[in-house]
């Protein structure tokens, strides 16, 4: 059973940061990609970014291209999100989310199978 738990979310200022975390845990993690995403209120749910398994190629949305990063530590079964000069509208839920085979990078949520419950992202103006 794959699960998934993110931290690091909160209320911050616009132009300010904040790094997310996903712990992940059922199975081998260095085997696989994973993804973040957000969904704002009314909205749906929008691709952030993913990182391959070894953390050798990474993709990201347009509106977060050049202001956020997503990275991985294999050993600790970890992937992070490092969000810079936020805007208000990042504010959403964020999730990290795993997909179910090894090998590909989806960058859609349709390509993702596990997900985490969330973690909440407000930027004040």
């Amino acid at each position: 059973q794959v699960q998934l738990v993110e931290s690091g979310g909160g209320l911050v200022q616009a132009g300010g940061s904040l790094r997310l975390s996903c712990a992940a845990s059922g199975r081998t993690f260095s085997d696989y990609a994973m993804g973040w995403f957000r969904q704002a209120p009314g909205k749906e749910r929008e691709f952030v970014a993913a990182i391959s398994w070894s953390g050798g190629s990474t993709y990201y949305g347009d509106s977060v291209k050049g202001r956020f990063t997503i990275s991985r530590d294999n050993a600790m079964n970890t992937v992070y999100l490092q969000m810079n000069s936020l805007k208000p509208e990042d504010t959403a839920v964020y999730y990290c989310a795993a997909p179910a085979y090894s090998m590909i990078v989806p960058t859609t949520k349709g390509g993702y199978m596990y997900w985490g419950q969330g973690t909440q992202v407000t930027v004040s103006s």
